[in-house]
C-alpha cells in the first residue's frame, strides 16, 4: 500500500487563502488579502499541487519527465507570480507562500488548525461548472478548525 504521508501546513496565526489559479481563488486571494490587512495579520497563501495539477518546468524537454522538486520550484516560481500580479509587488500585507505536495484538502484543512480565517473560492478548476459549491470548499466549510470564507469572483 502507498504512503499516504501529505505535506502539512503549519502556521501560527493569521488569514489563510488556498489559491489554485481559478478565477474563484484568485478573487479569494484579493480578499483575504483585504482581510488580512484589516486584522494586521499575516496573510499564508498555500497552494497544493499534484503531478496533475502542477504547471510543467519551461526548461525541461519535451520527451523528458521533470522531477518533484523541478515541478516544486515550478509551483513556487508561478505562485509568486500569481500573488505579485494580484496583491502587487510588494503587496500591503505581509504575505508567506505554501507551496505543497498534498492534496488540497489536507493542505487547508492542516493550516486551518492554526489560522484566524480561512478563505477558500467557491469552486476550484475541477469539477462541474453548475455546483455552487465545489468538494474542497465544502471540505473546508465541514472540517476546518477555524472560521471559514467562502468566496465567489466577481459577476
Amino acid at each position: 500500500m502507498p504512503d499516504q504521508t501529505f505535506q502539512r501546513v503549519e502556521i501560527n496565526g493569521g488569514v489563510v487563502v488556498g489559491l489554485d489559479t481559478s478565477a474563484s481563488s484568485l478573487r479569494a486571494l484579493i480578499v483575504a488579502a483585504e482581510e488580512a490587512e484589516r486584522r494586521n495579520a499575516v496573510l499564508h497563501v498555500v497552494r497544493a499541487w499534484s503531478l496533475r495539477t502542477a504547471p510543467r518546468p519551461a526548461d525541461c524537454p519535451p520527451n523528458a519527465v521533470p522531477s518533484t522538486e523541478a515541478f516544486q520550484q515550478e509551483v513556487e516560481r508561478d505562485t509568486a507570480k500569481l500573488v505579485a500580479d494580484k496583491l502587487g509587488d510588494p503587496p500591503k500585507v505581509t504575505v508567506e507562500i505554501h507551496v505543497v505536495h498534498s492534496p488540497s484538502p489536507q493542505a487547508l484543512l492542516s493550516a486551518s488548525r492554526g489560522a484566524d480565517l480561512l478563505v477558500v473560492g467557491h469552486r476550484g478548476r475541477g469539477g462541474f461548472s453548475g455546483l455552487m459549491l465545489g468538494s474542497v470548499a465544502e471540505q473546508c466549510v465541514r472540517h476546518a478548525a477555524c472560521p471559514v470564507l467562502v468566496v465567489r469572483p466577481m459577476v
